[in-house]
């Protein structure tokens, strides 16, 4: 009988394996629980983001997408559990310190500056225009001109720079937002809901652009429509009443008998 030996892991190559892996999750939510009066409305979750990954999280209403954005971005103070960002607990933060941290969130209603202009929009979205001081030293410089013309030709609004925001369209304002979030250079995006109340095309669009984000940085995306998701999702999370369903790939999931159950069925 032939008896084989696994050889030992030297502990100095374990511990180099372990890190890299460590490094490799930008964002890990260990045994989260948020409660409103009884309700929880994230009930014991447990998932990971790597690095570059767009992650899509689906799921019925009430599952706890929103509330587990409000919960990383600071909004929201979970229950009990943690929420690791590049292996710093975002629940022990205040909103501006994440922000300042790397972590960008989009609501679903675009909030952009109407009375400004695209070009004024992103720029007073730099992070040298946060505070009073940096605002009265802050200078228009030709770096800083030219990086707001990419930045503006990477949404789709080169052509309206000097329109004012009120006078977009409401998928371009979402563009504008995504914008003025990317100028801050967050290594986490979080976005809810960013193809609502879009055209086709502008929808098309969109996912081209959340496809071209992620490979710089980590974007998490809640969404609704399955066709968007296939599209844009290198990894689809399910939650329902505030638990981790299913998770995989697209495919994965709209297979998964439980997840036709609760969501796709419906």
């Amino acid at each position: 009988m032939n008896t084989q030996f696994a050889l030992p892991v030297p502990p100095n190559m374990l511990s180099s394996m372990t890190s890299t892996r460590i490094r490799d999750k930008v964002l890990q939510v260990e045994n989260l629980t948020v409660s409103f009066d009884g309700f929880k409305a994230v009930n014991d979750l447990s998932l990971s983001v790597e690095r570059n990954e767009l992650r899509v999280i689906i799921g019925p209403n009430g599952a706890g997408k929103t509330t587990l954005l409000d919960i990383i971005c600071g909004k929201t103070r979970p229950t009990s559990g943690s929420v690791l960002f590049e292996g710093r607990d975002l629940t022990r933060m205040d909103e501006h310190q994440i922000v300042r941290a790397g972590v960008g969130r989009k609501f679903q209603t675009p909030s952009v500056y109407e009375d400004l202009t695209v070009f004024e929009n992103l720029e007073i979205s730099l992070p040298r225009m946060h505070g009073l001081f940096q605002s009265l030293m802050f200078r228009r410089s030709a770096a800083i001109v030219q990086r707001i013309q990419a930045m503006a030709e990477e949404i789709f609004l080169t052509e309206r720079l000097g329109h004012r925001a009120g006078q977009l369209s409401h998928g371009q304002k979402q563009w504008l937002e995504i914008g003025m979030l990317l100028m801050q250079e967050p290594t986490l995006l979080l976005l809810d809901e960013p193809v609502a109340g879009m055209s086709p095309k502008e929808r098309e669009q969109t996912g081209d652009l959340l496809s071209r984000i992620a490979k710089g940085r980590s974007v998490v995306v809640i969404e609704h429509d399955m066709d968007f998701v296939k599209r844009i999702a290198h990894r689809v999370t399910v939650l329902h009443q505030g638990k981790l369903l299913s998770e995989g790939s697209a495919e994965q999931v709209q297979a998964d008998p439980r997840v036709i159950d609760v969501y796709l069925g419906h």
